[in-house]
């Protein structure tokens, strides 16, 4: 059962900042020598033009990761 353990949970777009609420489909993804501790759920779009985006987001040092 995909994603049966995802439910109820909200995750946050490294690729606009903006939240992922429950149920939308979207990409899950995380760098190939990293556990999965690393992954990060990406909206579609957003996935897509990552490679076009500068990071506009700007976090202080002591700021979560999403």
């Amino acid at each position: 059962m995909a994603g049966a353990s995802a439910q109820g949970k909200t995750y946050r777009c490294p690729g606009c900042d903006q939240l992922i609420p429950s149920g939308v489909p979207h990409v899950v993804a995380w760098p190939e020598h990293c556990g999965v501790d690393e992954r990060r759920h990406w909206h579609k779009a957003c996935w897509n033009a990552k490679d076009r985006r500068t990071t506009r987001v700007q976090r202080s040092r002591n700021a979560p990761r999403f």
